[in-house]
């Protein structure tokens, strides 16, 4: 499986980049993974919330291959438990060929295009995150997912979280 993963600007706190890279490297088990950084749009004081949008949804947009099963993490998509979201991935990848691209947008969101283009929404909670936090708790729930499908246990606790397998 080809996973590709979109994020709008660079993540700016140190202890949230080793997180993702964290999970990024243990992804590498599972499925060929690539992490796309958007740029910022230049000069956004100058420009509305909606040009801000606009702008971020061509860049993304412009790296969205035709075959590409495009998921937005967005508040307002569909929520699944770790065990739900690791059985709708194992689905989908038996009904698509393509890449799964997963986008984390900027701040104010994505533009209409970008949502006529997506195939799903995904949403990780009913609380609201920073989307600089989003990149590594959906990165963790992603290797979870892949975990769970593998038949690994995920043993938790307050000192860890590792993988038996």
């Amino acid at each position: 499986m080809k996973i590709r993963f979109f994020v709008v600007g660079k993540t700016s706190f140190d202890d949230l980049k080793v997180g993702e890279q964290r999970y990024q490297q243990r992804l590498g088990h599972y499925c060929t993974f690539e992490r796309i950084e958007i740029p910022d749009v230049k000069n956004p004081k100058a420009l509305s919330q909606a040009q801000i949008k606009e702008k971020e949804g061509a860049l993304i947009l412009a790296k969205v291959n035709p075959t590409d099963f495009l998921v937005l993490l967005d508040e307002n998509g569909k929520q699944f438990s770790s065990i739900d979201f690791a059985a709708w991935l194992s689905q989908r990848q038996l009904q698509h060929n393509g890449a799964f691209v997963f986008v984390i947008g900027g701040a104010y969101g994505f533009s209409s295009a970008v949502y006529d283009r997506a195939q799903f929404k995904l949403s990780l909670s009913k609380m609201t995150f920073s989307h600089q936090m989003v990149r590594m708790i959906f990165l963790e729930q992603l290797y979870r997912a892949f975990s769970i499908l593998k038949g690994c246990l995920l043993y938790t606790s307050d000192a860890a979280d590792d993988l038996l397998c």
